[in-house]
């Protein structure tokens, strides 16, 4: 059922994802949220940050395929896929 409800995640940008995630953080903090509504947003959290681990891999994947020439300046990008 959590999947269900957390559909829009999936369409989410990183830093959207992250401020959700920070909202739901400093909610759960205070401490005055009743049990079954901390959990469904606890679940909600685990949900935003398993799709900004995958955001920032594939940025990190970005990052380490670029090319640089002999003085270490960069001239290109390779494709991730090796194409």
């Amino acid at each position: 059922m959590a999947e269900e409800t957390n559909q829009d995640v999936k369409a989410m940008s990183f830093e959207q994802a992250l401020d959700a995630l920070e909202r739901i953080v400093d909610d759960l903090e205070r401490g005055d949220v009743p049990l079954d509504q901390s959990i469904r947003i606890y679940e909600r959290g685990e949900a935003l940050k398993a799709h900004c681990d995958r955001l920032l891999k594939a940025a990190e994947d970005k990052v380490e395929k670029i090319r640089l020439a002999r003085d270490g300046k960069p001239v290109g990008i390779e494709p991730l896929d090796g194409e």
